[in-house]
């Protein structure tokens, strides 16, 4: 299957970011079966290292997922990340900015979000949507959004330098592929609560979310903050690329326990 979904699926510092060049049916060869299997060896692996990690508490790691509507955040971080230990691993979801939050700059909120050392952050859309929702609906003008991706740069650096590691991940669907996952909301009335007709504007401005994704993108993966384009119309491929790619973050770190005390002599009566 050639060269690790990691570096295949790594959108690189620099390069120039067109999304209909990455097929969201893709698989890179992988059949379900064996992916399935895969992804379990992951997920066990990930548990081993995030509790060196929380026993070390020397680093941490943030994990950012992005997508449009129905790509499958939610799935993503019940089944990829549903069997961390939930002590030291906390999700984070980013809506509309409160009165409080919006009387800050738009990194306020998001800092106080970020992971301790030893722990784990998911943030269920993030920092970004300051240059995607509010750039496809002007809330606010180009010259402002456009700063952001600096600012969004020396942020994310910061937290690089401070001992957080970042993999941020863009779960990408076919336009065909959301048409029916809503559909499919929409036959069934115990999905009706996650149905909003807001989704189908949101839906409309497809194109001009694709081109505020591109360009978030190759104006902020960087070595030591990558963005990854996730094929996220077959679920299964989706875990595999997301688990592979976390646990190559996390052995990346090269995890310890930290030195246990002097415990010779320890009689417990």
């Amino acid at each position: 299957m050639g060269a690790k979904l990691t570096e295949r699926l790594l959108v690189k510092a620099g390069s120039k970011v067109r999304l209909s060049d990455w097929d969201p049916e893709a698989d890179y060869g992988w059949q379900r079966e064996e992916a399935e299997a895969e992804t379990v060896r992951n997920l066990e692996r990930m548990s081993e290292l995030q509790e060196k990690l929380w026993a070390g508490r020397e680093r941490a790691l943030l994990v950012v997922l992005q997508a449009t509507d129905t790509a499958g955040k939610d799935s993503t971080i019940r089944r990829v990340m549903g069997h961390l230990n939930p002590q030291g691993c906390e999700v984070t979801g980013f809506k509309v900015p409160t009165e409080e939050e919006r009387e800050h700059d738009f990194l306020w909120r998001v800092h106080k979000a970020v992971p301790g050392k030893g722990e784990i952050g998911i943030f269920n859309r993030s920092h970004y949507e300051d240059v995607l929702v509010v750039r496809v609906h002007n809330l606010v003008p180009e010259e402002v959004w456009r700063k952001r991706y600096d600012q969004i740069r020396e942020f994310e650096q910061l937290l690089h330098q401070t001992g957080t590691s970042i993999r941020k991940f863009f779960l990408h669907i076919g336009r065909d592929e959301q048409k029916q996952r809503l559909q499919d909301r929409l036959d069934d009335p115990t999905k009706h609560w996650k149905f909003r007709i807001g989704d189908l504007k949101e839906r409309a401005l497809w194109d001009e979310y694709h081109k505020a994704y591109e360009d978030a993108m190759e104006h902020t993966s960087r070595e030591k903050a990558p963005w990854y384009v996730i094929p996220a119309n077959r679920k299964w491929f989706r875990d595999l690329a997301v688990s592979e790619i976390l646990v190559d973050a996390l052995e990346e770190m090269e995890l310890k326990f930290p030195e246990p005390e002097d415990l010779s002599g320890i009689v417990i009566e």
